[in-house]
């Protein structure tokens, strides 16, 4: 009896156990991977689906400028600080100055600290807390400025004030917050002053430390000469003008700057800007990061990018302009700005990176002579006609790699004779639109793409698009289990919407038009 009633219960589990494994190789639940579903039907709701994949987008040829700005000089680990004095600001300041007879003179007047030095090789480490003072420094040799947990506010000056054309090494000290604030007027005075931190000579930021600026009566932080940020959390909280101004050049190699500005967020009057790394939050009423100086043939205000994050809000400039070449090498770039969200006066390069522009009254990425594409992941959104999302005048429009999506009013078309990837110009679409481009053989995904606004054109560059292949324009549908950037989906899977019957287009040429307007450019 014992044996029976097992020998049924055996009997029971192999049933069970074949009906869960009939019911997991249901046609049901793979259909959403079946090849002839997937790729079939083109009408709407249908539930086949394709997979967006991401490619590679950084071709080998670059070009434009690549430098670093790399200067031995201004490593401080390359140089040695022998001797320190210290000042603690408050109600009565505490200076310690081992080298009073040995080259520093330092003087007191209504809460100003002021500071004269021909002494080499000297730290000055500063602290405490002052409601109505200054620090000032005179030095004929380069120093290291430590800021150790400073509060200073001068009502009728700048709150640190070198005037030394020598290099400043100002380290913000490790779990430190520094603060500065000039006042909104100043005393007359024969000197330059232009802001709450200025130098005549170059300032070397680095440490793990924090500083916040507010600049009331012109710049947050300026230089003469220029200005390089290692690393450090700088905070502009505000600025009459600028929140980092210079003369020479602005260098980056890391740091994170939080900047306010009512007129430009960085500005270099007079040459250049190179950013390595870094994290930038830049609001401005102006540009975000411009090189601006264009009426001497001897200066290069250049901009290079060759990495970092930035997240650039203007409210009636430029995301990041130059007055020659801007190049982009890397980098994620966030640009929402009312002009040009990219803008070069002479030649524009993109050789890699993610950047998504989105201009509210102009175009999204415009070069006032060539614009050359050779990787990365750009997405520009132009206001609508006549700006554009890309624009390079009737100058020439290369594209050998990368992805570039631009809407617009129309666009400036890639030159066929130089470009080396195919393009394609297509007609308008709804803002919250889901497009989507495939071959029409349904064997592969060229662009899944969600309209941030309603536009008149599209110009759309991908290695995805092959040569002498027939594609599809879909809109609507859906994407499952996927990542965009910024409305480019770069994985997931499409299940597609309706097939829009009138753009269907062959890649027959380097350049195809299939709808939209072409504004100037070299491919007319």
């Amino acid at each position: 009896m014992k044996i029976h009633t097992n020998a049924r219960l055996t009997t029971y589990l192999l049933i069970v156990l074949l009906g869960i494994s009939l019911l997991s190789c249901s046609k049901t639940d793979i259909t959403s991977t079946d090849t002839e579903e997937s790729t079939g039907s083109t009408g709407g709701g249908n539930s086949s689906s394709l997979n967006i994949e991401d490619i590679a987008t950084v071709s080998a040829a670059k070009e434009g400028n690549s430098d670093s700005a790399y200067n031995a000089d201004d490593l401080i680990e390359n140089s040695s600080f022998t001797s320190t004095v210290t000042i603690a600001f408050g109600s009565s300041n505490t200076i310690t100055n081992p080298l009073a007879s040995s080259g520093v003179s330092i003087t007191e007047s209504g809460g100003d600290v002021i500071i004269t030095s021909t002494a080499k090789a000297v730290q000055y480490v500063v602290s405490g807390t002052t409601s109505n003072g200054s620090l000032k420094i005179y030095s004929d040799n380069k120093f290291k400025l430590t800021l150790n947990g400073v509060t200073i506010t001068n009502n009728d000056g700048p709150a640190i004030n070198i005037q030394s054309g020598k290099r400043s090494f100002i380290v913000l000290a490790d779990n430190t917050i520094n603060t500065l604030t000039d006042g909104s007027t100043y005393a007359t005075n024969t000197e330059d002053m232009k802001g709450a931190f200025f130098s005549e000579g170059q300032m070397i930021f680095s440490g793990n430390g924090t500083l916040n600026v507010k600049g009331n009566y012109k710049h947050g932080i300026v230089s003469d000469d220029y200005v390089r940020v290692r690393s450090g959390n700088i905070n502009i909280t505000g600025a009459a003008t600028d929140g980092i101004h210079t003369n020479d050049a602005f260098i980056a190699d890391g740091g994170t700057l939080n900047i306010k500005a009512t007129s430009d967020g960085i500005e270099c009057e007079e040459g250049y800007i190179v950013i390595n790394n870094g994290a930038f939050i830049i609001q401005t009423g102006d540009d975000g990061i411009a090189a601006s100086y264009n009426t001497d043939a001897t200066i290069d205000p250049f901009v290079t990018i060759n990495g970092g994050t930035f997240n650039i809000t203007t409210t009636s400039g430029e995301g990041i302009e130059s007055k020659s070449t801007l190049t982009i090498n890397d980098g994620t770039l966030v640009l929402k700005t009312y002009d040009d969200g990219l803008n070069a006066g002479k030649a524009l390069y993109i050789n890699g990176g993610t950047t998504y522009v989105y201009s509210s009254n102009n175009d999204g990425i415009d070069s006032n002579g060539i614009l050359t594409v050779t990787g990365g992941k750009t997405v520009s959104v132009g206001s609508g006609s006549p700006e554009e999302g890309f624009d390079c005048d009737n100058n020439t429009f290369k594209i050998t790699g990368g992805i570039i999506v631009g809407i617009g009013g129309a666009t400036s078309m890639p030159t066929a004779t130089v470009s080396t990837q195919r393009s394609v110009r297509l007609g308008d679409a709804s803002a919250s639109q889901l497009i989507h481009i495939e071959a029409s053989d349904g064997s592969a995904e060229a662009l899944t793409f969600t309209v941030p606004r309603t536009y008149a054109t599209l110009l759309f560059s991908s290695p995805k698009l092959k040569a002498t292949t027939a594609y599809t324009l879909y809109t609507g549908g859906s994407v499952t289990g996927g990542t965009n950037l910024n409305g480019l989906y770069i994985s997931g899977s499409y299940i597609k919407g309706t097939a829009t019957s009138e753009t269907t287009f062959t890649t027959s040429t380097m350049v195809t038009s299939a709808g939209g307007s072409a504004g100037p450019g070299g491919g007319r």
